[in-house]
């Protein structure tokens, strides 16, 4: 484990990059002045998100995006809205799988196995830490 680990509240890399899906603009319009890149425990990521996560959460995620970062009851709500709608739901299936639905675009399909091969050693580690098994499914995306 890094001393990295679990200390940013914001992204720090792709300081360019804003994040807004041209794809859904329509429905979760991008403020030009902000960037939807990722914040809070899950590092939120993307103008959809951070839209149906403050619908779900009564908070302004297309125009004040950084609360995420910066309130910690928003931050943990955001956080655990992301995990129920996207995450639980292949929790069945093993780590891989959530690897695929938190970062699959980015890093899944043999785009960033070095990426990918370290979540895995995190969570080997944590799982030996707690005493724990990894699962029987794949933990590989």
């Amino acid at each position: 484990m890094s001393s990295k680990d679990f200390c940013y509240r914001e992204e720090t890399s792709n300081q360019n990059e804003k994040y807004c899906d041209q794809r859904y603009v329509a429905q979760y319009p991008c403020n030009p002045n902000k960037r939807y890149n990722g914040r809070g425990p899950l590092q939120l990521t993307w103008n959809y998100n951070y839209g149906e996560a403050g619908k779900a959460n009564n908070f302004n995620g297309l125009e004040s995006p950084e609360i995420v970062a910066n309130d910690p009851v928003i931050s943990f709500k955001a956080a655990l809205w992301f995990w129920m709608q996207t995450v639980r739901p292949v929790l069945g299936q093993g780590f891989g799988a959530t690897i695929q639905k938190i970062n699959g675009d980015v890093e899944c399909g043999g785009k960033e196995p070095v990426k990918v091969r370290a979540r895995v050693d995190l969570y080997r580690n944590y799982c030996q830490q707690f005493g724990v098994g990894t699962g029987s499914n794949n933990l590989y995306c």
